[in-house]
């Protein structure tokens, strides 16, 4: 519970290149989102030890040590002294010890009850967990393809600059050869110019890609990182949108969780009613008293008492509380429908797009391909004369344009992906057995 009061301590002195598989595993480690899921999740358990314990007997144990020098009987014995009667001792020591047992015999369905609903609240719990773990890989993963964009854009635009340089160098020969014009060497430093501006924004947006990263992966004030792994298409999809979306059904923790909030509701209802019916306590007590002062000895006895209460009217109050659980009941229900709903839609939306983008990795692909030949033919045909430094600036901004459309699509080819696999989760990639 720090933080920084210094330029030094937020000053970036390490940057290391990570890749993909790392920064999922450094997250699961270090972010405090899901941290902070976890230590609810022990809460609940340890909510649940609490209600187990009302199914054993609580034992009480009390002791008196008491010593009495009695004012009164001082009094006392001045009369008795006065009218020739013996004197009364006026201090005198007891001990006393009670051992109580007590246990509830029957609780109107209250105990039953707190159990199962205390059960259901830590599985609600570990299904949190479970979401929280999903969405932060897939945050993760979806940082990591913007860092890798913002990275690969720089590299587009810094080869699209040294392009414009040397296109311009080349204009401003042929202007000096009397071959191109002046008018040439102006559309090419003007292209420059937007060519240099592109790269300072893509290299903002990277800059801005890996602080993200970073406070995603929760590594301090010092620390910035790389994208390792290369831009490529991270795997194919095998699973027909049919069974891709009754997987989805399946597996779905956020999915469960209202069936799981359902239960703890009916629990709550039958707490709320217990309320109202009878409750049995049966208790025994011991209890032995030695007084001190007397060759008596000690003395001791043993009470076992039946106790049954019955609030059976408190003007409607626990009735009332059973029918705002109804109605949570219900809300769980429509929740699950809604819930249902939106895991379809998003495992359609995913797939569509998964689809849509392979296509377009095919098409751009091709693109490019020709954009490069086009801009060889460009420069060709304009050292030759033949041809405009415009000709040579539209194919230059058209195979800019094909490579970082290539890199979009890749890229977005990914993010439906690992959308696809968020929508459907806990697959067995997903390393997730080992979260509870």
């Amino acid at each position: 519970m720090l933080f920084p009061t210094q330029k030094e301590e937020v000053e970036v002195k390490t940057i290391q290149a990570i890749t993909l598989t790392e920064a999922i595993a450094l997250a699961r480690r270090n972010n405090q989102t899901l941290q902070q899921a976890r230590l609810a999740l022990q809460r609940n358990e340890f909510a649940l030890r609490e209600a187990l314990a009302a199914e054993f007997p609580t034992a009480i144990v009390q002791t008196d040590l008491t010593h009495t020098d009695s004012a009164s009987e001082e009094i006392a014995n001045e009369g008795r002294e006065e009218a020739g009667f013996p004197e009364q001792d006026t201090a005198s020591t007891q001990f006393n010890a009670t051992l109580q047992l007590s246990y509830n015999l029957y609780t109107g369905g209250l105990r039953p009850a707190q159990i199962r609903a205390a059960e259901e609240q830590v599985r609600l719990q570990q299904l949190q967990v479970e979401t929280v773990a999903e969405q932060l890989r897939f945050d993760v993963t979806d940082a990591y393809y913007d860092l890798q964009n913002a990275d690969a854009q720089v590299e587009i635009f810094e080869a699209a600059v040294e392009a414009s340089e040397q296109n311009l160098r080349d204009a401003q020969l042929l202007e000096q050869a009397g071959l191109g014009t002046r008018f040439d060497v102006l559309q090419q430093e003007v292209q420059l110019a937007d060519d240099k501006q592109s790269l300072i924004s893509s290299i903002s947006n990277q800059k801005i890609a890996r602080r993200q990263l970073v406070e995603l992966l929760s590594l301090g004030q010092q620390v910035e990182v790389t994208a390792a792994d290369p831009i490529e298409p991270a795997g194919e999809w095998k699973i027909s949108l049919e069974e891709s979306i009754v997987l989805a059904l399946k597996n779905r923790a956020e999915l469960e969780q209202p069936l799981v909030q359902r239960i703890i509701d009916e629990q709550q209802r039958r707490i709320a009613l217990s309320a109202i019916r009878p409750q049995v306590t049966l208790s025994a007590a011991y209890n032995a008293l030695n007084v001190f002062d007397d060759d008596l000895g000690f003395g001791d006895g043993v009470t076992l008492q039946a106790t049954m209460q019955w609030n059976f009217f408190d003007g409607g109050a626990a009735r009332a509380r059973a029918k705002q659980e109804e109605v949570d009941i219900a809300t769980a229900e429509s929740s699950f429908d809604q819930t249902r709903d939106q895991i379809r839609l998003q495992v359609e939306n995913a797939y569509f797009s998964l689809e849509a983008n392979q296509e377009n990795i095919e098409t751009t692909t091709v693109a490019v391909e020709q954009a490069q030949e086009s801009l060889r033919l460009a420069r060709l045909r304009f050292q030759a004369g033949v041809g405009t430094q415009t000709d040579v600036i539209n194919q230059q901004t058209a195979l800019t344009r094909a490579r970082s459309n290539l890199l979009s699509a890749t890229v977005e080819y990914n993010r439906s992906l690992a959308q696809l696999q968020r929508a459907i989760s806990n697959l067995p990639d997903s390393n997730l057995s080992d979260i509870p």
